[in-house]
């Protein structure tokens, strides 16, 4: 599968140019009002009271930025942070070794956290709750427990599938956070901010435009101003304004709403051959020539969220709103 450009998911560009650009505290860091507000107050009290943060879980579609959260939050601590992903500790041994680094207050960050193998997700239990962990030493009838004390630190952990984590994982998290998609005058804050970095020149109605199409997410709308900002240097003379951003968007195939040639090809198929629906999750994959895991993480999300396509018990359907953004007309079937 090829990468799109309003694929959510991280991209190889995408590591250098997010570091670029993160914000370092929450005065910066745009968007996200209401866990922004919540953290503020956590983060005070903690210092004031010179404990550590409360475990954090962070959870919501990808791209918005739970892990420039995660550092925003060491950073706010006055603390290091250690950052991994649930896949990459794949034994107790390497959690306790990651344990093991910590000072007192330090932040563990683990990316893609419901992906933890279950054996590991034991062992944090106790580090999470009572900050220490057990390690057997020994072998056979000789094998006994050693407790080893941790100081206490704050794990901030991030996933898009929160419905994954089991409960005693999730029961342990005291503060829980949803980032949801950004609202476009957001993302135009923070495309003004970015092509500050980038030495671009941005309009307010270049900014406008490309936030209308970037799918509610930061990452997105980074990576279609660089584009963009490529395609002005090229084509135009060198500013961002309405104009050059449409005209670079509808020859990278991203149209009004954000959605992309695959966006698009899924909801004609659903449309096309089974006349909006409803159609199984693993017949649409195949009829787009993808994985039914693909399909249902990373098109469908932001096709629901704008209301293109539904789920149901038979499978998805197409929305009129589907209909009418492809210039279909739309026969209500009859009983």
């Amino acid at each position: 599968m090829s990468e799109r450009l309003v694929d959510d998911a991280l991209q190889a560009e995408d590591n250098l140019l997010e570091l670029s650009l993160r914000p370092q505290t929450l005065s910066q860091y745009i968007g996200q009002t209401k866990v922004k507000d919540q953290l503020q107050i956590y983060i005070t009290a903690a210092r004031q009271r010179e404990e550590s943060l409360d475990h954090v879980l962070l959870y919501g579609p990808p791209g918005l930025g739970k892990t420039t959260l995660a550092r925003v939050i060491a950073n706010e601590m006055e603390v290091d942070v250690k950052s991994t992903t649930g896949p990459a500790i794949e034994k107790p041994g390497d959690l306790v070794a990651l344990l093991n680094e910590l000072s007192a207050g330090d932040v563990l960050f683990i990316d893609e956290i419901h992906r933890l193998p279950r054996i590991v997700e034991e062992v944090l239990y106790s580090a999470m709750e009572d900050f220490y962990v057990d390690i057997m030493v020994g072998q056979g009838p000789t094998a006994h427990a050693v407790r080893f004390p941790l100081p206490p630190f704050t794990l901030v952990g991030a996933t898009t599938r929160a419905g994954m984590l089991s409960k005693p994982l999730r029961d342990r998290f005291g503060i829980v956070s949803h980032l949801e998609y950004y609202e476009e005058k957001d993302l135009e804050k923070i495309l003004m901010r970015s092509a500050s970095i980038f030495n671009t020149e941005l309009v307010e109605s270049g900014a406008v435009e490309l936030a209308r199409r970037s799918r509610g997410t930061p990452r997105i709308a980074n990576r279609l101003l660089k584009r963009v900002r490529d395609y002005a240097e090229v084509k135009s003379n060198g500013v961002v304004d309405e104009a050059c951003a449409h005209e670079a968007l509808e020859m990278l195939g991203v149209d009004e709403a954000g959605l992309d040639v695959v966006d698009q090809k899924l909801l004609h198929a659903i449309i096309d051959l089974y006349h909006g629906g409803p159609v199984g999750l693993s017949t649409l994959a195949v009829n787009i020539s993808e994985e039914t895991d693909t399909v249902e993480s990373m098109y469908e999300p932001y096709l629901i969220q704008k209301g293109f396509l539904k789920r149901t018990k038979m499978g998805r359907v197409a929305t009129q709103k589907a209909y009418d953004h492809l210039g279909i007309l739309f026969v209500a079937e009859k009983n």
